[in-house]
């Protein structure tokens, strides 16, 4: 397989260039966790691996419970489902736990004061209630939590990883927490093995093709672990050899040989960057310098490789997007690329 094909099977296993799920909890529940930390970015990662999904529906299902955003992997906000959520949490919060350990000694959260912390909010939301961060706070504050110098982010990560709190919905364009316990259902009791085992199989059939690296570096697991995981998967994968290494993907799938020249308007933090460690295959090779950053920007994809970045600007009733490409379109990309601009606007504003 060239690049070119490695990305092109990477955007129809990821759902972009072919979309086989409605709703959103669908595609969370087949990606295992979609990165969310620029929440208007995150609902468009989601809506464009969707069929015919609007804006709003994404904030729906945070609403409903449905997904649940929340510190999960390595970490940073995710997407993940209340099914998923409590299982995938236990197997990535040790080490999550390591690396912000120096962290915390440097702000003075000790274990004493977290726990604490935690006792505290789940005080303020006990009941049925949700409660926004600026609340949260507030209770923190009354009960002589200091919360400053970045203290307030640490102490609601460390209870989203002792699965004390986690996403509700949003009052107006506020965030708010609710009980996890309360919105994510006990059960999926994995032993950690079977926990690896379970995220492996679902990093591979939903990203491939991709290497046990990359896995390594989406996860945040050890290189151990994923080797672990990875055999204990394959009976639900093949691997390939190309340019001396390995690459897993789905068990039996056939390769995608449309020639289309296809576009795509992705956002910032989106999988199809984000998810691998080396990033060469989903670049176009003219084009590494001005892709140097594709994990952060939004990017404009065509022919299965990154061409350019794009910006958005909302306005009253519309939406103006201005396309920034790293070089010249040919007609049929151009068409293509006009196509993903309509189907982005569509998608804000119906």
């Amino acid at each position: 397989m060239t690049n070119s094909e490695i990305a092109r099977q990477r955007l129809f296993n990821q759902n972009i260039a072919s979309q086989s799920f409605k709703k959103p909890a669908e595609i969370v529940r087949h990606m295992g966790a979609v990165q969310a930390q620029d929440y208007a970015g995150a609902k468009w990662a989601v809506g464009m691996r969707l069929q015919k999904s609007k804006d709003a529906a994404i904030d729906k299902a945070l609403a409903n419970g449905s997904i649940i955003r929340t510190h999960v992997l390595r970490p940073t906000w995710h997407f993940v489902t209340p099914a998923d959520a409590r299982w995938m949490i236990e197997l990535t919060a040790p080490r999550i736990n390591i690396l912000a350990a120096g962290r915390h000694r440097q702000l003075k959260l000790d274990s004493k004061t977290l726990k604490l912390s935690n006792d505290i909010l789940a005080g303020a939301l006990d009941g049925k209630k949700q409660l926004t961060r600026l609340e949260l706070q507030d209770a923190l504050h009354k009960a002589g939590i200091n919360t400053d110098e970045q203290r307030f982010v640490h102490i609601l990560m460390q209870a989203e990883l002792d699965k004390v709190i986690c996403s509700g919905g949003r009052q107006g364009k506020q965030f708010t927490y609710a009980l996890f316990d309360k919105r994510v259902p006990k059960g999926n009791d994995f032993t950690h093995d079977e926990a690896v085992a379970e995220l492996v199989k679902r990093y591979f059939i939903s990203r491939g093709p991709a290497t046990l690296q990359d896995f390594t570096w989406w996860s945040g697991l050890s290189v151990a672990d994923a080797k672990n995981g990875l055999e204990a998967s394959k009976g639900e994968l093949d691997g390939i050899e190309i340019n001396g290494l390995t690459y897993w993907m789905a068990k039996n799938q056939s390769p995608i040989n449309s020639k289309a020249p296809l576009a795509h308007l992705l956002p910032a933090y989106d999988e199809f960057a984000v998810a691998y460690s080396d990033r060469t295959a989903i670049i176009n090779p003219k084009y590494v310098t001005q892709a140097k950053y594709v994990i952060f920007a939004p990017s404009i994809v065509a022919n299965n490789q990154v061409v350019g970045t794009w910006k958005r600007t909302i306005k009253k009733n519309e939406v103006e997007v201005v396309l920034e490409p790293f070089g010249k379109f040919n007609k049929a990309q151009t068409t293509a690329v006009e196509a993903a601009v309509k189907r982005y606007q569509r998608f804000v504003i119906g």
